[in-house]
């Protein structure tokens, strides 16, 4: 029985745990306001808000409802936008309606539901963070600025609203239904009375955690066949540090990821860097296992974790295996792992104060793509040597690749241009990309030499210029 609340009413069902989470609330609960458009988290079309207990306080987030199993709404607060919707227009949707943000109207209810789910945030608004809120919808119509515009106004809007109990201040202003203050109450409630979804079993069940990749790759299959959920076991969504490693629990996300103090504190960029990982939904949602085992060639957080150097922790029967991340992969889709095998951590050494690290990511758009290239690179300096260095690159090989020859070559090396240039030849040695849809090879190489050079530039502009370089 999967129980959770969707809007005001509370949902007790044995639907098969795969379904999404679209696909339910469409024709098992005919609100059709959520819309179907590309079912792989691209358009936003279907977003939802998904509302979590923590610490005794709502926390929203904005997901893609076409690739969210049902089981990952047990007991939540499951928002459409129906669930929003009031006698009046709330200051959000007023400010689409007045600035022309809406034209044929089907991206419309997800643009409104992520702008919602913005205001409900902790934070001081500002226009920045209004428009990252809406990095996930995509409209064909507009041209987007007057939906900009709309944002300009959303902000001023909520000038006064108070960060410590912002759900009470926006029921009072209106922009939102006055349920949703009974909500942590009901919820509280609800989860007192939660049975474990059934895991085990004889019938084979296939991992899931966010379902960002499986829900795009096997879709039929995921809504038929029985799964067994990982996304909420909390003893997996940790990030801490033990023994000078930082280890991140395999169920984390990207949004986990970018708001942890610990990897704030490492890698003061990480929300640049996570910026150009997909869209916020996708974050929200997205797990670093399933980024790792998904094996695609230009994984971002596989990109990024290998560049330093980690570790990946395999439990299967509680007995434990620790394998390189740069030897997880074996080639194309191939893994050093069983199929009764489940990633439960990935862990790095705590990079010394002075380890500079940097990620790269060059795609057909800026935000919500795929890389035709990433790239990323850890390096320690001792005075002007090269004490340690690892370097990997996405896209120009059957498998994410650590770049284990060009890395060992500059440990111990001078740094200056005429050493980044010869690591470049190492580097062109060991890659091997192909033609398709994301670019030609010879694109492709020019792109891996590029954002190796990137690395420096950024590290040290001083020393290092593009035109210097090539």
């Amino acid at each position: 029985m999967i129980s959770f609340i969707l809007n005001q009413q509370v949902i007790n069902t044995d639907t098969e745990s795969g379904l999404t989470i679209l696909d339910f609330v469409r024709y098992q609960q005919n609100l059709r306001g959520t819309k179907i458009g590309c079912r792989e988290g691209d358009c936003g079309a279907c977003t939802v808000l998904v509302g979590e207990l923590q610490d005794g306080k709502m926390h929203y987030q904005s997901m893609t409802s076409c690739l969210m199993p049902l089981a990952n709404a047990q007991g939540k607060h499951i928002v459409t936008v129906e669930g929003i919707n009031m006698q009046e227009l709330s200051p959000v949707q007023q400010a689409v309606v007045d600035e022309g943000g809406t034209q044929c109207g089907f991206c419309t209810v997800g643009f409104i539901v992520s702008l919602t789910g913005y205001c409900m945030n902790q934070q001081q608004a500002n226009y920045t963070d209004a428009i990252a809120s809406i990095d996930g919808n995509i409209c064909r119509c507009t041209g987007y600025k007057s939906l900009e515009r709309a944002c300009e106004t959303i902000v001023k809007d909520l000038s006064d609203k108070k960060e410590k109990n912002a759900i009470k201040w926006l029921v009072e202003n209106q922009f939102l239904p006055k349920y949703f203050k009974d909500i942590p109450k009901r919820l509280k409630a609800l989860q007192e009375s939660l049975l474990p979804l059934s895991q085990n079993g004889k019938v084979e069940r296939i991992p899931v955690g966010g379902g960002t990749d499986l829900y795009v790759q096997r879709p039929e299959e995921m809504i038929h066949r029985p799964a067994k959920h990982l996304f909420d076991n909390k003893a997996f969504k940790t990030i801490h540090l033990k023994e000078d490693y930082i280890y991140i629990g395999a169920e984390s996300t990207a949004t986990d990821l970018e708001q942890s103090e610990i990897m704030q504190s490492i890698f003061p960029r990480i929300k640049e860097h996570l910026k150009l990982v997909s869209s916020t939904p996708i974050r929200n949602m997205g797990t670093v296992a399933g980024n790792l085992v998904n094996a695609s060639p230009i994984g971002d957080l596989t990109i990024f974790f290998l560049a330093l150097n980690s570790e990946i922790i395999l439990s299967k029967k509680g007995k434990e295996r620790t394998v390189s991340l740069k030897d997880f992969y074996l080639d194309y889709k191939k893994l050093d792992k069983k199929d009764d095998e489940i990633v439960h951590w990935i862990r790095f050494k705590k990079p010394a104060k002075k380890v500079k690290f940097n990620f790269e990511k060059v795609c057909k758009r800026t935000h919500l793509d795929i890389a035709s290239v990433n790239s990323a690179g850890s390096i320690l300096l001792k005075q002007d040597t090269i004490e340690l260095a690892h370097f990997s690159v996405g896209g120009v090989g059957p498998t994410p690749k650590y770049l284990e020859k060009t890395s060992r070559f500059l440990e111990g090396k001078k740094l200056n241009p005429q050493t980044i240039q010869e690591a470049y030849q190492i580097l062109d040695t060991e890659i091997s990309p192909i033609s398709d849809a994301r670019g030609a090879a010879s694109y492709k190489r020019l792109l891996a030499r590029q954002l190796f050079f990137a690395h420096f530039i950024t590290w040290y502009p001083e020393v290092f210029e593009m035109e210097v370089l090539v």
